[in-house]
């Protein structure tokens, strides 16, 4: 019975069990009918989503294209397969700006002022009997004019007559031209003659005798007024006839106001051009003008040996490095650099496409028209190209004249660089992609005569700019271009007085329109016939900015600073070069 009962008890058991299961199965079958619809809604819905993104997605070819267009270069939108270097897309125009891009704030209250005061004697008065000062300059057109500037204001340290100065001719340049081939010596010396008094050659002991004998020597780099009259005034008076030689930056930055209103005459005023060369210069201008009312011009300064100074990898491959180090091996004393520490500390030119690149962002569209001065350029028609994409109006001496024309001078480096010189000072925005001689006497002329735009790439922020281009709209890109830019644009006050070079920042000569700038930031006004008065920019000209341990803001920097772009450039003139060739192919 036991056995039974159990048996029938366990029956019963699985019998329960099975009918739970029956239960369970049937609910579950209940939902998943109930859940039928929803799944088919869902997947009818996806199907539909399907659909719609596949007639709406490019087709296999047609995303290729999209691929490509991400590695358009910069200068044409073109498809740049070959180089595999990835950069954004440029547009044509330059876009809206909020100033005219042509011309400088505020540059209308600002003129050149370097008339002598009442208490600078004239020469027949402080000029000394029997004392001749000779100097012999060094190097190219622009080193030498620096040295002639500052040759007069040492003849008038030392109340000596000045001999015309001495052209270099020996130089890395090879140009056999002297004085009165560059400039004009009548002019130089009449308009000078207030200043210095000044003769073509020395005169003989007596008559029918040979002229004296220059005693030569040698003067430190910026040597100031002290220096001259402990040093060579001395000299003078023993030998009757001292030359200088090698004078380059042989006289110190800061001087007496009165000197350096001297300078900025010499420079800006009785330094002319002859007359052919001038007038080849003006027929340049002209013809640009007859193709655009306004013009740009750049100083490129892309030359084998530029680049081979300064170390640095312009994304030539070993190809470039080869040819690079092969031009560097020429001068014992330039060893091997680091070309990414040279690009990061700011040192290296902008290659064509960069300059390009820069100016379209400052708001020149491809409408614009460029005169470039520049000698052979590394690389050829391949480098220029991306720049001549993106401002096709490209234009040079060789293109905008004939053989004939330019023959009187083509065989003078010199002269050449004097056409060069006409043309970049008359452009209504110069641009200069080093800061070698050239560079600052422009800089300082354009200052002098209105603060045209003059625009010095801010090298050391736009490196990491350009490196990461292609991860940048160009709107984001433009406007980090123009805000690095601002202070390098040649405006006014960009730089505090007494900073920087003085043939390059020449503010002693400037002097601001107060009452015309407080009229205008007054409001509408009516004006008095009282004439403006003149306010001296430079308040204290005796500030040693060797010494100025204050630290400026990028935008602040002046031309030596140490943040300023191609550093070795803006200070060659105190390094100490065993090669005489290399420091006159940096100069100029």
């Amino acid at each position: 019975m036991k056995l039974f009962g159990i048996s029938s008890h366990s029956t019963l058991f699985r019998g329960g069990e099975k009918m739970a299961f029956q239960r369970r199965r049937h609910h579950f079958y209940q939902r998943f009918r109930l859940m039928i619809p929803m799944i088919s809604a869902v997947a009818a819905a996806l199907l539909f989503l399907f659909a719609v993104l596949s007639f709406l997605a490019p087709s296999p070819i047609e995303s290729d294209q999209m691929h490509r267009r991400r590695h358009y270069t910069a200068f044409n939108g073109k498809a740049n397969d070959a180089i595999g270097k990835p950069v954004f897309h440029v547009p044509k125009d330059g876009g809206k700006m909020s100033h005219d891009v042509w011309s400088s704030r505020n540059s209308e209250h600002f003129y050149g002022c370097s008339n002598a005061s009442s208490k600078f004697p004239k020469a027949h008065v402080t000029t000394r009997p029997n004392r001749y000062l000779l100097i012999a300059t060094s190097g190219g057109l622009n080193q030498q004019r620096t040295g002639i500037t500052d040759a007069v204001v040492v003849a008038r340290i030392l109340n000596a007559t000045l001999v015309v100065p001495k052209l270099d001719q020996r130089s890395y340049w090879k140009d056999s031209s002297n004085f009165s081939e560059i400039f004009d010596v009548n002019w130089f010396t009449s308009y000078l003659s207030n200043d210095v008094k000044i003769i073509k050659q020395l005169p003989s002991i007596t008559k029918g005798r040979k002229a004296l004998s220059a005693y030569n020597m040698r003067v430190p780099r910026k040597c100031n007024e002290r220096c001259y009259i402990n040093r060579i005034l001395p000299v003078l008076v023993k030998k009757r006839a001292v030359q200088l030689n090698k004078f380059d930056y042989r006289l110190a930055n800061r001087l007496d106001t009165e000197y350096q209103k001297l300078r900025c005459r010499v420079n800006y005023q009785a330094l002319r051009f002859t007359d052919p060369i001038q007038e080849m210069g003006e027929k340049l201008v002209k013809r640009v003008r007859m193709r655009k009312k306004h013009y740009i011009a750049l100083h490129l300064r892309f030359e084998p040996d530029m680049l081979a100074f300064s170390g640095c990898d312009y994304g030539g491959g070993e190809k470039e490095q080869k040819e690079l180090s092969t031009i560097r091996r020429r001068w014992k004393t330039l060893h091997k650099s680091n070309p990414d520490r040279a690009r990061r500390q700011g040192r290296c030119p902008l290659t064509p496409e960069e300059v390009g690149l820069m100016l379209r962002a400052l708001g020149y569209g491809s409408d614009v028209h460029i005169y470039v001065a520049s000698g052979e350029v590394y690389g050829g028609e391949k480098t220029l190209a991306p720049l001549k994409a993106l401002f096709p109006n490209y234009h040079s001496k060789e293109t905008i004249t004939t053989k004939e024309e330019l023959e009187p001078f083509s065989s003078f480096s010199s002269r050449m660089a004097a056409l060069d010189f006409i043309v970049c000072d008359e452009s209504d925005v110069f641009v200069t992609n080093n800061n070698g001689n050239m560079a600052k006497i422009l800089a300082g002329r354009r200052r002098y005569f209105g603060h045209k735009p003059t625009i010095r790439p801010n090298a050391k922020k736009l490196y990491r700019l350009f490196l990461n281009r292609s991860n940048l709209t160009w709107d984001v890109f433009a406007s980090s271009v123009r805000t690095f830019q601002k202070g390098f644009m040649g405006e006014p006050k960009e730089l505090r007085p007494g900073r920087g070079g003085f043939h390059e920042n020449p503010s002693t000569c400037i002097c601001e329109d107060s009452v015309a700038k407080a009229a205008k930031n007054s409001g509408p006004r009516k004006f008095s016939n009282k004439k403006a008065s003149e306010v001296d920019v430079d308040d204290n000209d005796n500030d040693d900015d060797d010494n100025d341990n204050d630290n400026d803001d990028d935008d602040q920097n002046d031309l030596t600073d140490k943040d300023m772009f191609n550093e070795t450039m803006s200070d060659y003139e105190t390094l100490n070069f065993e090669d005489p060739e290399l420091e006159e192919i940096i100069s100029d």
